[in-house]
This record gives C-alpha cells, sequence and structure tokens, in this order.
C-alpha cells in the first residue's frame, strides 16, 4: 500500500530525499555560526587599534587560522543554503529557478574560496 496518488506514481512525482539534509546543514551551520561569530566579535575588539603586523602575527596562529576559515566556509554555506530556500519558493519559472540555484551555489563557492585563500596568503605570504 503506498501513501501516493495514483496520478503521482505516473508522473514520477515525490520526495526528492533532499528535504531532511537540506534542514540538518542549516541547522549544524547555525549552531557551528554561534560559537563561531562571538569568537569572531571578541577577537575584532581586541584587535582594535592593532596595525597590519599585529593583526598579521594573531592571524598566523593556527587556532585563530583555523577558526577564521571555518567561520568563512559555514557563513557562506549557510547563506547559501538560505538563498536556496528563497529562490525555492518564490521563483516560479523552472528555468530560471535552475540558473538561480546553480549561480547561488557557485557564487557562494567562488566568494567561500576566495576570502578562504585571502587568509591563507596574509598568513603564509604577509600581503
Amino acid at each position: 500500500m503506498s501513501l501516493r496518488s495514483p496520478l503521482g506514481r505516473v508522473r514520477g512525482l515525490g520526495s526528492a530525499k533532499q528535504g531532511v539534509s537540506h534542514f540538518l546543514w542549516q541547522r549544524l551551520t547555525a549552531v557551528a555560526l554561534v560559537p563561531l561569530a562571538i569568537w569572531f566579535v571578541i577577537s575584532v575588539v581586541s584587535l582594535a587599534g592593532a596595525d597590519y603586523s599585529h593583526f598579521r602575527t594573531w592571524l598566523s596562529w593556527p587556532g585563530n587560522t583555523t577558526l577564521m576559515i571555518l567561520l568563512i566556509f559555514a557563513v557562506f554555506r549557510h547563506a547559501q543554503l538560505g538563498v536556496q530556500v528563497v529562490v525555492e519558493d518564490y521563483v516560479h519559472d523552472a528555468g530560471l529557478k535552475l540558473v538561480s540555484l546553480i549561480a547561488v551555489k557557485f557564487i557562494a563557492l567562488f566568494f567561500g574560496v576566495f576570502a578562504a585563500v585571502s587568509v591563507l596568503r596574509v598568513v603564509f605570504v604577509g600581503g
């Protein structure tokens, strides 16, 4: 016995089996952002008035580098998931929805990698 309607079975419509994964990732990134954001705010306040060399020394500590990169990826993944929900809910044209979803993923990936490379450049190259 199936809970799907005969029309749903014929069309092949139904769950894409991705809702739970999306929900869990969105909640996981939200939970991860709480301590990371607190760490970031405390760090910014403690670095107020510091010059570039002091900032570079601070960022060169492996713990700060790791936390900064984790913050970057959590922020961009969380933002990508949130914008994806908005696009899925409010863009009704199938072609535009597909293009928008692909663009959102690539934009989030690009800026996340760009920010991480920028952090690594400051740490390893110095400028």
